[in-house]
């Protein structure tokens, strides 16, 4: 039980702490829609999340199969990066979600929906994403039972879900500070990670093709 706790903690950890196009878009989204925006978002990850870990821990054989198509879903996710990227880079026009007196304007269901299918999909679409749940979930599957691989990844969601709601929310009050001006310069830099990471993963799809060959 206690061993099962420290590897999900430590898991946990590692997943709350990986540099990729998910973090810098939890950010974005919480200065340019604060709190609310935020969390939509990360919801969509969290659910992402939680897709992958069960389909990693109860079908294995199918998320191996669904490795075969590494390089189309690297190429669909490398696909969506950029064109997010690029829309936030020339084409996302910048203004806070308040009234003519100050008060802020409530979000309608269609903008929640929209960005938590966004944080869904960057998440799903991430090749790197799908192999680091496979790959703990075949590692832990070989050496511990079904109820301490329960343990692990619950924990491991949770350090997660936890980490995530703390970006969103120091995210989210740093929001209050910043100008219209400032958050578009944010808004373009994150548009240029997103382009760099898509052109990144493209690249290393394309670099991993040819040295398999």
């Amino acid at each position: 039980m206690l061993e099962a706790l420290l590897k999900g903690f430590a898991l946990g950890f590692i997943l709350a702490l990986s540099v990729g196009p998910v973090i810098f878009t939890v950010i974005k989204q919480s200065i340019n829609n604060g709190h609310k925006g935020g969390f939509s978002f990360v919801a969509g990850v969290w659910i992402s999340d939680i897709f992958l870990v069960v389909l990693s821990n109860v079908f294995t054989e199918l998320m191996k199969e669904l490795l075969e198509y590494k390089k189309l879903i690297g190429y669909l996710g490398s696909i969506f990066l950029l064109g997010l990227g690029i829309y936030y880079l020339f084409f996302k026009k910048i203004k806070l979600n308040k009234d003519s007196e100050g008060n802020e304007i409530k979000f309608k269901k269609r903008h929640f929906a929209q960005i938590f299918l966004s944080g869904f999909f960057i998440n799903t679409l991430n090749p790197s994403v799908i192999i680091f749940w496979l790959v703990n979930a075949t590692a832990f599957a070989v050496t511990h039972t079904l109820e301490q691989r329960i343990i692990i990844f619950t924990t491991c969601l949770l350090i997660n879900i936890v980490a995530d709601s703390a970006k969103v929310l120091l995210a989210g009050n740093l929001r209050k500070r910043l100008t219209v001006h400032n958050i578009s310069i944010i808004t373009k830099i994150s548009g240029s990670i997103l382009i760099f990471f898509a052109v990144a993963l493209l690249y290393g799809i394309i670099f991993f093709s040819n040295k398999v060959k």
